[in-house]
């Protein structure tokens, strides 16, 4: 496959992190989230803990397991309402979505004993966020090593627990609110 200046292979200054599974979001468009209605954040604190992978549900944010993980225990710090940037939330929800962040990584060094994380937010649709109508940040622990050659030679990524698994790991360490 090469690109329009045909630099197939080429060797440059960039880690490339290959996420074929987005290709679901890519496909279906930004478009099929718009809506409350059709927004997979939205529609998760309707349904039980378990069936949405949610670990805490705090009065203005909730924490959910991310269904296509980068590394177990990728999780979703999401407001409960549907609003697509940060600057669209109040102070108090703010607050609670940085506490939550913070005791999303304590939860995570307590049950899985990572040596960091990545923390972002995508904003936007050109910033690359899959679901950009609504505002969510990523925690993602990370290990040593944990980004191995099988996603690049391979296109598989080891996941060593079930959603299920983890969502209960966290969920029980998870301090009470």
């Amino acid at each position: 496959m090469t690109d329009e200046f045909e630099l197939t292979g080429v060797p440059d200054a960039f880690q490339r992190l290959w996420t074929p599974h987005r290709m679901a979001y890519v496909k279906g468009g930004q478009e099929q989230f718009k809506g409350k209605d059709e927004c997979p954040f939205c529609v998760a604190p309707g349904r039980s803990d378990e069936e949405s992978l949610i670990v805490y549900r705090g009065k203005f944010n909730y924490v959910v397991l991310n269904l296509f993980p980068y590394n177990p225990g990728h999780l979703l710090i999401c407001p409960y309402r549907h609003v697509p940037d940060y600057t669209d939330i109040t102070v108090e929800e703010t607050a609670e979505f940085a506490e939550l962040t913070q005791t999303a990584m304590r939860v995570l060094r307590k049950v899985a004993n990572p040596t960091g994380f990545n923390l972002g937010m995508n904003q936007g649709v050109t910033g690359g966020a899959g679901v950009a109508a609504h505002l969510h940040q990523h925690v993602v622990p990370r290990w040593g090593g944990d980004g191995n050659f099988l996603p690049i030679i391979a296109q598989t990524k080891a996941i060593t627990q079930t959603l299920d698994e983890v969502r209960q790991q966290v969920a029980q360490a998870w301090p009470a609110g």
